[in-house]
């Protein structure tokens, strides 16, 4: 299996040309957040994904977790690469000061992330779960309950979980049987089971913080009956230290089709006296503050489908600059050529990288918008960018994840009949993908977001700026004289009227036809993801042409172009053909009857 290297270049490029990081350094409390500063923390953050996770990676796919008699054990590696983890301050990098984290913006953390992921998408679950958790205590929790776990959750020394997913209860968190009962102190006793629970139960920290939905006995029902608890796996002492094991243990850890390194458990809780557990927010309100968690990780899964689809392309790339095999068109004969010279693979491997920097670029920018809409001096430009964070991150979620599966897929078939066989590790990349799509809420629920709640929100102001935005873009390109760039231009201008045409048939049918919307919601989250990506890159493409970005190469800048060109001539098309689907209504859905449905 090939190494990871960090594209430290591109993260950068990102980070400085299109998110304006400069900007994000005078920012009230990102004042330390100068260039020598970030630039020294990428350097440091690469060199640490590269030797110290990267190796577990293949011990934890053919080793992964193990449970005995309740006890689980992580893969060979993992608990001495997270110990490195704490140690290096990763966890705290986009934390508050306060509690002893780094305080950097989100746009700088993301990158962070990415690598981590990439180098070991299973061990990176644990810090992934554990920064949601911080997110939901530091913004609902009680000023106890901040300084009784943040500064430990922050700094990784305790790691935290979501406790949502019920055996009968799926995405469907309404359902969820899980009881909490207050007793006269003022806690609860929680009792139930919870599965899908990552990282639940594990040997890499001595303390588990979760975070736990739970039903009161007289709560109304669905989701306006849920509460939220924290129930630490050992009770905190009034002075911090540790005191007694709580109620709750791991049952099993399940047999997954990838991210083996991760124990995936089943926690019950409450099988004795019940699990004592602290109410975080109000009571039946505990949605509000689990979707604080959600949201946060939501947009860091939708990196996971950035890194998973690098870390394929760098092997894939790496595989057929190696590999011999036929003679490349208009050579002589006899010739073995690399199989990077045919033009099949070329476009194979042109598809995975134009793609992944489309996400990088969208997923950065997603990044700044939360930075800039928790702390910019002015009212209306924090508003602004909150309704571009909840218009891109179902985005940023659903597409990016898709495209780590078809993209690993991809890698696979780049590798040929080897990429079949296990011990090339092309297989794994693809395998541990597959997840992405569905956790954190699927896709298809990401799509129902994205058309229901986040098109209508602020009266539709967000999605008409962003298109007024990459309108703009597509004519200054147009007009541009270098003609990769009017190319560029050309079919994001076609792309953009496309996308604007499906989300006006979307509004208008919102009311009065809401099967039909939702019937296109995943098609047209696609179509959004396409457009997004080409109007990052056409914005990578005007920056690179200007040749104003310190610090990149001649060479770097003509990819640039060269890739936002390949990217509107292969994959932006593909918006335009969205129309018809997002817009063709329910009625073929439900015109076959349930009995010619399946066997």
């Amino acid at each position: 299996m090939a190494d990871y290297a960090a594209p430290i270049d591109d993260m950068r490029f990102v980070l400085n040309q299109v998110v304006d990081l400069g900007a994000l350094a005078k920012l009230e409390g990102f004042e330390h957040a100068e260039p020598d500063l970030v630039d020294a923390v990428l350097d440091e953050a690469a060199k640490f994904a590269r030797d110290v996770i990267a190796p577990t990676n293949r011990s934890g796919d053919q080793k992964g977790a193990t449970i005995d008699n309740g006890v689980v054990r992580t893969a060979p590696g993992f608990a001495e690469a997270y110990r490195q983890f704490v140690a290096g301050g990763w966890n705290g990098v986009p934390f508050e000061q306060e509690w002893g984290g780094g305080g950097l913006p989100w746009a700088v953390s993301l990158a962070v992330q990415e690598m981590i992921t990439a180098a070991n998408m299973a061990f990176a679950l644990c810090p992934l779960l554990t920064q949601g958790a911080v997110e939901l205590i530091a913004a609902h929790g009680t000023k106890q309950q901040k300084e009784t776990y943040l500064r430990k959750m922050v700094s990784g020394e305790w790691t935290g979980t979501m406790n949502l997913t019920e055996p009968q209860a799926g995405s469907d968190v309404g359902a969820l049987r899980s009881r909490a009962v207050k007793q006269a102190d003022g806690t609860y006793r929680i009792s139930g089971t919870k599965i899908f629970i990552t990282y639940g139960e594990h040997d890499m920290t001595e303390n588990v913080v979760h975070l736990v939905l739970a039903r009161l006995p007289d709560a109304p029902p669905g989701t306006r009956g849920i509460s939220c608890f924290i129930v630490p796996k050992f009770l905190v002492n009034a002075d911090g230290s540790l005191g007694a094991r709580n109620d709750l243990r791991c049952v099993s850890i399940e047999h997954k089709l990838g991210i083996h390194g991760s124990p995936t458990c089943v926690m019950s809780f409450g099988d004795n006296d019940g699990a004592i557990g602290y109410l975080v927010g109000e009571e039946n309100k505990g949605m509000r503050c689990m979707f604080t968690m959600m949201n946060n990780a939501r947009l860091s899964v939708g990196l996971q489908g950035l890194a998973i689809a690098e870390r394929a392309y760098q092997q894939a790339a790496a595989f057929a600059k190696e590999r011999r095999q036929g003679r490349a068109i208009g050579a002589d004969e006899g010739d073995n050529a690399t199989i990077i010279a045919h033009p099949d693979v070329r476009r194979m491997l042109l598809l995975m990288k134009s793609q992944i920097e489309a996400m990088r670029g969208l997923i950065y920018l997603n990044g700044e918008a939360m930075d800039l809409a928790r702390r910019h001096p002015d009212s209306a430009m924090r508003e602004a960018k909150q309704g571009l964070v909840e218009l891109l991150t179902p985005v940023a979620k659903g597409w990016s994840t898709d495209l780590g599966v078809e993209l690993t897929s991809l890698g696979v078939q780049i590798h040929g009949g080897m990429g079949f066989i296990e011990e090339t590790g092309a297989a794994q990349h693809m395998r541990d993908s597959r997840i992405a799509p569905i956790y954190e809420g699927t896709n298809g629920i990401q799509a129902l977001d994205l058309v229901m709640r986040k098109l209508p929100n602020q009266g539709g102001k967000p999605v008409r700026d962003l298109l007024s935005d990459m309108q703009r873009t597509a004519i200054e390109l147009e007009r541009a004289a270098h003609g990769d760039l009017k190319i560029v231009g050309g079919n994001l201008k076609s792309a953009v009227a496309a996308l604007g045409q499906a989300t006006e048939w979307l509004a208008a049918h919102l009311g009065s036809d809401p099967a039909g919307a939702a019937a296109g919601a995943t098609p047209y989250l696609r179509m959004f993801g396409i457009v997004a990506g080409g109007f990052v890159l056409a914005r990578e493409a005007l920056i690179a042409d200007r040749g104003d970005s310190a610090g990149t190469g001649d060479a770097f800048r003509r990819a640039k172009i060269t890739t936002a060109r390949f990217y509107a001539e292969q994959v932006l098309p593909g918006a335009n053909s969205l129309l018809k689907p997002v817009t063709a209504g329910s009625d073929a859905l439900f015109a076959i009857p349930l009995e010619l449905l399946g066997a």
